[in-house]
């Protein structure tokens, strides 16, 4: 089924059950700010919830709705963790690898902050469990263990063996998991909602359905839409996968992929929990992963899938449904109620992206299909080097990027070859 991006939603589960249905009114006329943020996923959204606590005046233009890209479509699954921390290690120091390893672990805690400051209704639940496969799976769950208790990491982890699954997860093809109970899931839509509306609160002015036409960097920047321009000191990038040629400079410097879930009819509270008796997010260690999980009304809720080629499959359900059932046979007879997807930004070296063009711009970018939690880690960053605090961000703009020439036209094509040699090899080997 070919998928059409309008203004609205995309039709999920999650904007199906939305809180409340944001209106916020068109950018037209002129407008000045502190701070113009361009997105209103949980990037701009955060920024701009940290800088109104911070007393700047900030505008937040989104082309769509708030929440309408892969902050409002993705499976809902908070993971702490911002980037492989030995790479930073490798590059840059022990002291850069711990400033990555302490914002690894206070992204997870800024989303828990923010629903209990601004009591957002988000059905957040704790328990994550990642699934084995393999041997070589359970042999990297050990030594994460390992390297996570050397840090004194606060969350208790514990290894689940294969005889003990069923206590987990009614499947069969697992040999073994992990849990991580300081981690979880929630409805990604009520969150950014919530943080967008607790950012109006605190003085922010919000434009949807206001496509940026042109950003103007230097001493005096501004933002241009079709109907409006906004006039600010400084500017803020967040549009991540959508944000296409907006920016020039920054074109081919993250990969549009594809990702896609299904959500099944209600299930009998006994079918739930025979799926998954502790309502845990899930998701097993291959590169084209599944990840699954119950919704707060009992439908489960199956991703994958994820698509590089930069083509949408023609039905959902039919590319993913078997997968389910390779999970879970026993839902054969079950119906599918909803299905969509939509895009991901993908970081050749799946470092998340921050830096800045021409000093008073700055982005973040390319979380990889990990972003629920580093987003907002995202937001306090470049809200701390927009307010003069530059350490954290110091680290990763140090960090250099591949840019792709050709945008989607070529790099979409050889990410997908490079992703799907790594699967092949992955396939051998095992």
């Amino acid at each position: 089924m070919a998928m059409l991006d309008t203004n609205e939603h995309t039709s999920s589960y999650f904007a199906a059950t939305a809180n409340w249905q944001t209106d916020y009114p068109r950018l037209l006329g002129e407008h000045r700010c502190d701070v113009a943020i361009v997105g209103a996923g949980f990037t701009g959204v955060s920024t701009a919830l940290y800088l109104t606590e911070r007393g700047y005046d900030v505008a937040l233009i989104e082309a769509n709705r708030v929440g309408w890209g892969a902050s409002g479509r993705n499976g809902g699954q908070l993971i702490d963790g911002f980037v492989n921390v030995d790479k930073i290690e490798k590059r840059f120091g022990a002291d850069a690898a711990d400033i990555a390893y302490q914002v690894g672990v206070e992204c997870r805690d800024i989303v828990l902050q923010r629903i209990e400051k601004y009591s957002i209704s988000c059905d957040l639940k704790f328990g994550f469990l990642d699934l084995a496969l393999f041997e070589k799976d359970m042999d990297y769950f050990r030594s994460e263990i390992e390297r996570k208790q050397e840090k004194n990491y606060p969350h208790k982890m514990e290894l689940v063996a294969k005889e003990d699954m069923h206590s987990v997860i009614g499947s069969d093809i697992y040999i073994g998991g992990l849990i991580n109970h300081g981690n979880g899931h929630l409805h990604p839509l009520n969150l950014c909602i919530g943080e967008a509306r607790a950012a109006e609160q605190s003085g922010a002015r919000i434009f949807e359905e206001s496509p940026v036409t042109r950003i103007h960097h230097g001493d005096n920047p501004r933002v241009e839409t079709k109907n409006g321009v906004v006039h600010a000191k400084k500017v803020v990038l967040a549009g991540n996968a959508y944000l296409g040629k907006t920016e020039p400079k920054l074109y081919g410097s993250v990969i549009p992929a594809g990702s896609y879930i299904i959500a099944t009819e209600p299930l009998t509270p006994e079918v739930a929990n025979e799926l998954l008796p502790q309502d845990m997010a899930t998701c097993d260690q291959r590169v084209g992963l599944d990840y699954f999980r119950l919704s707060a009304d009992r439908r489960l809720l199956f991703g994958g899938l994820c698509n590089y080629s930069g083509r949408d499959p023609r039905d959902i359900t039919a590319t993913l449904r078997p997968k389910m059932l390779k999970v879970f046979p026993q839902l054969e007879s079950t119906t599918i109620d909803y299905e969509w997807g939509g895009n991901i930004a993908i970081s050749i070296n799946r470092i998340p992206q921050l830096g800045r063009i021409k000093n008073n711009t700055y982005y973040a970018q390319g979380y990889s299909g990990h972003g629920v939690a580093p987003t907002h880690i995202a937001g306090r960053i470049l809200a701390d080097v927009i307010a003069g605090d530059s350490e954290r961000f110091d680290v990763f703009e140090r960090v250099r990027h591949v840019k792709l020439p050709g945008g989607k036209w070529f790099a979409n094509p050889a990410l997908a070859l490079g992703m799907l040699y790594f699967r092949l090899k992955k396939e051998i080997l095992e």
